[in-house]
């Protein structure tokens, strides 16, 4: 049994840290237009902006105990809307970082994502991501968001464990491209809600009355961060 474990680990921990070989081009285009078909048209749009909510509030939350405040509860709502909370001084960076954490992070996240798929870490991309769902969903407080992030956690785990390295690359490059695509639309519909009159007490107003900086220039951050992050990564996917 001993020897078993000391075999298995030292596998285990190769496959993970190791690396696999990158698709064909053909296999990184398409499942480029695999993630714009979900993101461009609003009815698939309405569905798959559940997966963006769940790295948007999954940005606040880490962020939220990276700059030690103490997270009590995240919850998703089935009109992909969801919200945070943590505790702590309601003023200083650790709260000005949270709440800029939200609409940047599922950029960022297709960011580092594709770093890691630019070295050739296709399982440790899926792996990580199962271990961020797996460490969110202690945080959920509500029954709709645990079924989501359980759905989304169950297809990582489904992919990671039993598909085919060619699938597992198809879906990993499919999930990066979604969020770098799915990462710009978010602050153009808080643009379109703002310039309406809505939105009031948005990421962005928040930001601004923390900092005393116009949500406007925070806006303009959020696009900045999620089109520099598409431009970035997508020639790194596309030049490996």
């Amino acid at each position: 049994m001993d020897s078993l474990a000391a075999t298995a680990l030292p596998d285990l921990w190769d496959r993970l840290t190791g690396t696999q070989p990158d698709p064909d081009l053909w296999v990184v285009l398409a499942t480029a237009v695999a993630a714009l078909a979900v993101v461009v048209p609003h009815p698939l749009w309405r569905i798959s902006r559940n997966a963006v909510t769940i790295a948007h509030e999954g940005g606040h939350g880490l962020v939220a105990l990276l700059t030690g405040r103490q997270l009590t509860g995240i919850r998703l709502h089935s009109d992909t809307s969801g919200l945070t909370v943590s505790r702590g001084k309601p003023y200083g960076l650790g709260m000005i970082l949270t709440a800029a954490a939200g609409y940047t992070a599922p950029s960022l996240l297709g960011l580092g994502g594709a770093a890691l798929l630019a070295t050739g870490r296709i399982t440790l991309l899926l792996w990580a991501a199962t271990a961020l769902l797996v460490a969110m969903l202690v945080m959920i407080r509500n029954a709709y968001g645990v079924l989501t992030v359980l759905l989304t956690g169950g297809a990582f785990l489904l992919v990671s464990w039993l598909a085919g390295p060619q699938v597992q690359a198809a879906f990993a490059y499919a999930v990066v491209w979604f969020l770098l695509f799915g990462g710009v639309r978010p602050p153009f519909e808080l643009q379109a809600k703002r310039s309406r009159g809505g939105a009031g007490d948005s990421d962005a107003d928040q930001l601004s009355r923390l900092t005393h900086v116009p949500a406007g220039l925070w806006l303009f951050l959020f696009h900045a961060v999620s089109l520099c992050s598409l431009i970035g990564a997508g020639r790194w996917l596309l030049e490996g």
